[in-house]
């Protein structure tokens, strides 16, 4: 009997990448397809399956969609039964961690090889824990408490952080909240020095996936 997958992600020639690396044996089924959080988690509603293929960072196909670590996180709630193999083009440690944190079985970083998805899939179907080598010291860390494994930010970090993130400039941010705006881009730049993010693309990125918004 195949082993029936579910892949999501918003590129659509990275799904044909990754069903053509799964289809490359005669075991693996692929049953659905998404392009983002909410399609994926509509489509486990009806589509019975074995394992799910999923990127971490979907950009939202609604604003009431998932993403990022909410979306493994829901998976892993709703769907417990079903083991999850991440592949991501996130390289923030802080993140990785959390990932695994949750409980999925299985991670792959996009930049390396898909050569060895296939096996990866049918390991995780036995819920065989795999990291790459190149998240392995996220896997390592994985055990530390969820509370620990996001930095913590200052009350006017995250609020800095949360308004740059939802398109503000630290000019406006300064002006809405009465500050002077070489303190509000000192207060960014420590929050993003605590994250682990050095310019602005991974800093929104970490908000996405983290659910920080």
């Amino acid at each position: 009997m195949k082993l029936r997958v579910v892949l999501a992600d918003d590129h659509p020639f990275v799904l044909l990448g990754i069903r053509s690396a799964l289809l490359s044996g005669d075991d693996i089924e692929v049953v659905g397809e998404a392009c983002g959080a909410r399609e994926l988690l509509q489509t486990l509603e009806t589509v019975p399956c074995d394992v799910v293929v999923t990127d971490l960072n979907m950009p939202p196909d609604s604003g009431e969609a998932e993403d990022g670590l909410r979306l493994v996180r829901h998976l892993r709630r709703d769907w417990p039964h079903i083991p999850v193999v991440v592949l991501t083009s996130v390289a923030n440690p802080v993140l990785l961690r959390a990932v695994a944190h949750t409980g999925v079985v299985a991670m792959l970083r996009k930049t390396e090889p898909m050569d060895e998805l296939a096996a990866i899939v049918r390991g995780a179907a036995q819920d065989l824990a795999q990291f790459s080598p190149a998240t392995e010291r996220e896997r390592e860390a994985a055990a530390c408490p969820s509370d620990m494994c996001v930095p913590s930010l200052t009350p006017r970090e995250s609020e800095v952080i949360r308004n740059f993130a939802s398109g503000s400039s630290i000019t406006e941010i300064a002006r809405a909240l009465g500050r002077d705006v070489r303190t509000v881009s000192s207060q960014k730049r420590h929050a993003m020095e605590k994250l682990g993010v050095s310019n602005d693309a991974g800093l929104f990125a970490f908000v996405r996936a983290y659910g920080l918004l």
